[in-house]
Parts: structure tokens; C-alpha cells; sequence
């Protein structure tokens, strides 16, 4: 993940990122967990040929493991570039 992905830059993330350690590491082993059961779910929706459920399970696995990823990096916040700066802040 060597570029900020547009779900880093979301105010509610960064409230999570500025979390102590010891409970971003928590919330990070949920959302490993939940990437895992949401691929389970994505297989099964494929399996039975249910391809718009697959693709949701799917999104949610792929957003769980970002947000895991961020929470477990070194850095706690990510910040924008500056040209990427929220409205409001312009």
C-alpha cells in the first residue's frame, strides 16, 4: 500500500488513527478479522452465482484491510497532500 488511498483521508479515519496504540491494534485485529469473514462471504456469493453480493463482500474485505493497515502502521496519522485538501480548509 505505498499511496494514500482516498478511505486514509476520511475525517472518521483520521479520528481512529490518532487512537492510542494499544486500542488501534484492537481495532485492527476486528477488521483482519472481519476481511476474513467478508471473503468467506464473497466466495460463497460467487459460488452461487450471486456476482453483486460477491462484489460487496468483496469492498468490505478490501476496506477492513486498509483501515487494518493504517491502524497498524508506525505513523498513526496520515496526512493529505496539499493540493488534496478538504474544501472547508481552502
Amino acid at each position: 500500500m505505498g499511496y494514500i488511498k482516498p478511505l486514509l483521508r476520511l475525517p472518521a479515519t483520521q479520528q481512529l488513527q490518532e487512537l492510542p496504540e494499544p486500542q488501534r491494534r484492537a481495532v485492527a485485529l476486528v477488521l483482519r478479522d472481519l476481511r476474513d469473514q467478508a471473503n468467506t462471504e464473497a466466495e460463497q456469493a460467487w459460488r452461487r452465482r450471486k456476482g453483486p453480493m460477491a462484489a460487496y463482500w468483496r469492498a468490505v474485505s478490501t476496506y477492513a484491510r486498509h483501515l487494518a493497515h493504517a491502524l497498524e502502521q508506525r505513523t498513526a496519522v496520515i496526512t493529505p497532500p496539499a493540493g488534496d485538501a478538504p474544501p472547508e480548509a481552502k
